[in-house]
C-alpha cells in the first residue's frame, strides 16, 4: 500500500494506520525503510508503541482514524445497502457505490442541520 502511494503522489505517506492482521516487525521496518514516520498497527502484537510512532498520543490519533474509518464502512454497508453490488460492469458498481455514499452523506449533512436548528 505505501509503494502504490509513493508511485502515485511521488513520495510516502508520513502516518500510516494498518488492521492488525499486518502487524509484524518485518513489516514494521520494511514500511519504516519506504520513509513512513508513524505506522499504527490495530494490535501491536509484540511490537512496541514507540517502536512504531513517536508518542503514545500519535498511536492513539492515528488508531482511532482506522476505528473511525472501519465504523464509517460498516454503515455504508448496513444502512445503504453497500454489502454487496448487483449492477453489472464496473461503470455500474462506481454508479452504485457513489449513489450509496452521496446519499450517506446527505443523511450526515441533514442530520446536522437538524441538530444546529433546534439549538
Amino acid at each position: 500500500m505505501v509503494d502504490r502511494q509513493v508511485r502515485l503522489q511521488g513520495r510516502a505517506p508520513r502516518q500510516v494506520a494498518f488492521d492488525g492482521g499486518f502487524s509484524s516487525k518485518l513489516n514494521l521496518a520494511e514500511i519504516k525503510e519506504r520513509g513512513v514516520e508513524d505506522v499504527c498497527f490495530s494490535k501491536g502484537r509484540g511490537l512496541q508503541v514507540t517502536d512504531m510512532v513517536r508518542s503514545t498520543w500519535v498511536y492513539h490519533q492515528l488508531r482511532n482514524f482506522r476505528a473511525a474509518i472501519e465504523a464509517w464502512i460498516s454503515f455504508l454497508k448496513r444502512c445503504f445497502g453497500l454489502r454487496r453490488c448487483s449492477w453489472r460492469g464496473l461503470a455500474s458498481f462506481h454508479a452504485y457505490t457513489w449513489a450509496g455514499i452521496v446519499t450517506a452523506n446527505l443523511l450526515l449533512l441533514a442530520r446536522h442541520a437538524m441538530a444546529a436548528g433546534s439549538g
